[in-house]
């Protein structure tokens, strides 16, 4: 995979920077300049896979230009989940309504890890949240990717393989009858409903992934525990461990990361991977990057 990005403007830009973090539900916006956070705003998550040109532009015009409207912007820097070489032209033209700057650049939620993990340094770039991603970064692109394929086919590590793996254990008595009885009275969940919210109702691996957190409150019990380790276990050997890992550091951001990096540091250890950051949010990252 060849998906490029520029290095920022030095020198020539004056002014505020704007950086968005969206993904499916939630978008972060930062406004930053020489390497201070001046404000942050929250709005509704904007994809161009489940929105038009025209809804985009409708959300920030009403939602995000009132927060900003007074500042001295310079250029805008969105990233966002479903932000595919195809949609770009319409997420700018969107953008472009609202903040009509010169300099609007718009990346995928991937190349928001590298930025944000690796900087101008080559590295290996992952995510681990709801979903999970992952790519061999040069410093200045994407040289290899291994397809994430959802959380049907892929996504191992993620919030919704993890709660995938939970429910499984669950149903299938690989829990004890205890811990079972717990997980699905604190979720309200019967087979029933399970077997509804993940083959009939929509966008199956959010409510998945909502499980998540169970397997951290009950770490400590051994078929949990184990539920994790594989899922890292999986998510190195059939991602990571097909870039040149040997040479460069494995970063991550992201929820699961976060909240479990001691246990996926131990089975990055135990595999000879070294790990380097791990960050809940790529937007720290995103704010030095433009200002260094």
């Amino acid at each position: 995979m060849n998906d490029s990005a520029n290095f920022p403007p030095r020198g020539g830009v004056r002014g505020a920077f704007l950086i968005a973090d969206s993904g499916a539900t939630k978008t972060d916006w930062c406004l930053t300049r020489n390497g201070e956070i001046i404000q942050r705003f929250s709005s509704k998550g904007i994809s161009p896979v489940f929105q038009t040109q025209e809804e985009i532009a409708e959300e920030i015009k009403l939602h995000v230009y009132p927060v900003f409207k007074k500042s001295n912007i310079a250029a805008v820097y969105f990233y966002g989940t479903g932000c595919i070489p195809e949609k770009i032209q319409s997420v700018k033209n969107a953008i472009s309504q609202s903040f009509p700057v010169e300099t609007i650049e718009v990346y995928s939620d991937l190349i928001a890890a590298a930025h944000s993990l690796c900087g101008h340094s080559s590295g290996i770039a992952c995510i681990l949240g709801t979903g999970s991603n992952s790519c061999e970064w040069s410093g200045k692109e994407i040289v290899k990717q291994v397809s994430p394929l959802g959380f049907i086919l892929g996504d191992e590590g993620s919030g919704a393989s993890l709660g995938k793996q939970l429910v499984s254990d669950a149903l299938k008595n690989q829990l004890s009858e205890e811990l079972k009885e717990e997980f699905l009275a604190e979720y309200n969940l019967t087979q029933a409903t399970i077997i509804d919210k993940v083959y009939k109702q929509p966008f199956p691996s959010r409510f998945l992934a909502t499980l998540a957190p169970f397997l951290l409150k009950h770490i400590e019990d051994k078929a949990v525990r184990r539920i994790v380790e594989r899922s890292f276990s999986d998510f190195f050997e059939r991602n990571v461990m097909q870039y040149n890992y040997r040479k460069n550091k494995v970063n991550f951001v992201g929820s699961v990361a976060w909240y479990f990096a001691d246990i996926l540091r131990e089975v990055a250890q135990q595999k000879e991977i070294e790990i380097g950051k791990i960050e809940q949010s790529p937007m720290p990252g995103l704010v030095d990057y433009y200002n260094l």
